[in-house]
Order: C-alpha cells, then sequence, then structure tokens
C-alpha cells in the first residue's frame, strides 16, 4: 500500500495528507489505524499547533474502501463490528483533538469523506469540491459518521441527503454549514496560511479548552450542571498563566507571549 498517508511538519503546522488518489484516497482498516496514530501523535507534539487535513488528487475521499467493506462483511459479526468501532474511535480523536483541525477539501468527498470533513474544525473548500452521504445506494447507512455529520449540518438536511443520497455542490455544502469558507483552488495554500495567522493570535490552550468546551456544552449527557460547570471553566482560564497574559498583553498594548515569535 506503500506511503497512503504523508505527514509534512512545517514550523507549527502539521499537513495530514491522504495519499492513495488512485483508490479515490478510500479508507480501509490499515489506513484507520495509521491516521489513528498520527492523531495521537500529532495531538502530544508541542511543537505542532495546527493540523491541516488534505488529499492528493482529484478526491478527497471516496469514503471507505468496497474491498474491505466486501471483506468486513464475511467476518464475524464480533470482527465487524470492532472494525466499525476502530473508525468510530479515528473520528473521536479527529472531533476531540486539543490542536485546530483544518480541513481542505478540493474534489469529491462521499460517505466516510464526509465524515472526515465532519470532524474538522475548519473546513476550506474549492468550488470543485462535491460531496455525497450515499451510503443507502449500497443498502447500508451512514451510522458511524452520523454524529458528527448531523452536528455539522443539522438533522433537517441530513433527512434529505442521508435517504437520497444525491450529491451536492460546495455551494451547499457552505450554506449547509460542513464548510466554512469556498475559495479557488490555486487559493487555497494562501487560505491556509491566512488561517493560521489568524489562529495564531488566541492562545493554544484556550483553543484546546475552548474546544472541549463546544463538545461539552453540545453533549446531552453532562453530569454537572451547565451553569457551574461553565462558571468552572472560565475561572480556570483566568487563573491560568495564558489566561493571566492574555489579558496583560492586552491592557499593555502589545502581542501576548505565544505571538512573538508568530510565522509570516
Amino acid at each position: 500500500m506503500g506511503n497512503f498517508i504523508l505527514v509534512d511538519r512545517r514550523d507549527d503546522i502539521a499537513t495530514v495528507t491522504l495519499n492513495r488518489p488512485k483508490r479515490h484516497n478510500a479508507f480501509d482498516d490499515r489506513m484507520i489505524a495509521e491516521l489513528s496514530r498520527i492523531f495521537d501523535d500529532l495531538s502530544q507534539d508541542g511543537a505542532i499547533r495546527f493540523i491541516v487535513l488534505a488529499a492528493e488528487g482529484k478526491s478527497f475521499s471516496a469514503g471507505a474502501d468496497l474491498a474491505w467493506m466486501q471483506r468486513v462483511a464475511g467476518q464475524t459479526s464480533a470482527e465487524n463490528e470492532a472494525d466499525a468501532l476502530a473508525l468510530a474511535k479515528l473520528l473521536q480523536r479527529i472531533d476531540a483533538c486539543p490542536k485546530p483541525v483544518i480541513g481542505v477539501v478540493d474534489g469529491a468527498a462521499y460517505g466516510g469523506g464526509v465524515g472526515l470533513l465532519a470532524c474538522c474544525d475548519i473546513v476550506l473548500a474549492s468550488h470543485q469540491a462535491a460531496f455525497a452521504l450515499s451510503e443507502v445506494r449500497l443498502g447500508l447507512i451512514p451510522a458511524v459518521i452520523s454524529p458528527y455529520v448531523i452536528a455539522a449540518i443539522g438533522a433537517r438536511p441530513c433527512r434529505r441527503y442521508f435517504l437520497t443520497g444525491e450529491r451536492f455542490s460546495a455551494e451547499e455544502g457552505l450554506r449547509l454549514g460542513l464548510v466554512h469558507r469556498l475559495i479557488a483552488s490555486k487559493d487555497l495554500q494562501e487560505a491556509i496560511s491566512t488561517l493560521c495567522a489568524d489562529l495564531r493570535k488566541g492562545g493554544p490552550l484556550a483553543q484546546a479548552a475552548a474546544k472541549d468546551l463546544i463538545l461539552r456544552v453540545s453533549s446531552t449527557g453532562n453530569d454537572v450542571p451547565i451553569q457551574e460547570w461553565t462558571a468552572s471553566r472560565i475561572a480556570e482560564l483566568r487563573g491560568s498563566a495564558e489566561g493571566r497574559e492574555g489579558m496583560q498583553a492586552f491592557l499593555d498594548k502589545r502581542p501576548p507571549s505565544w505571538m512573538r515569535h508568530q510565522r509570516v
């Protein structure tokens, strides 16, 4: 299978590129395992502030590899479920990654490919991007990716696109909220650089806490009353070294310490 995932570390940005273009970057158990390992490593790498998830070739990802799916279908029920759980855990890793994750799509994203993008914090797409949740056309459902896709675009659009399996355009992806910004293909790299420059203005610990805040507040299973939990979180951040530095820098009209070595 070769180097089916490439990782390029440059300054504080790690670009993770799906590199199986002849198979439209469809993923199988080996690719899921490797992506999981990569996101575990990058999540703990103090030199990396941002992760870009991109793809080589004409497609971002066609979702699950059908040859793999057919092979899994012939396994025992327990083995079949274990394979599905591996994908679920990968999506959770991306969704809960403490670093901002930027998805970049410059082609087709189908099924699980849409799921990967729905787990990203920010998605940049070219006008050539196209999407589909086409599982029903294979007699399947987008079960494992559904929590993230529903969170990204809402239940009502999912009633249409989960049931029809039809393609929808980059413009429709923007309208639904799956995509945050549409950009010409030739300008995607510049847009990534600009976005990362904006993200560097935020404190890294605060950004990780903000992601956790979103996940916890949007969850229906909070053990602690949400008012108490949110009050405790802002109190904790206000008292942290990063929080005190950020507020003092604002009052002093100077960049905070985490921006002093900002890349250009």
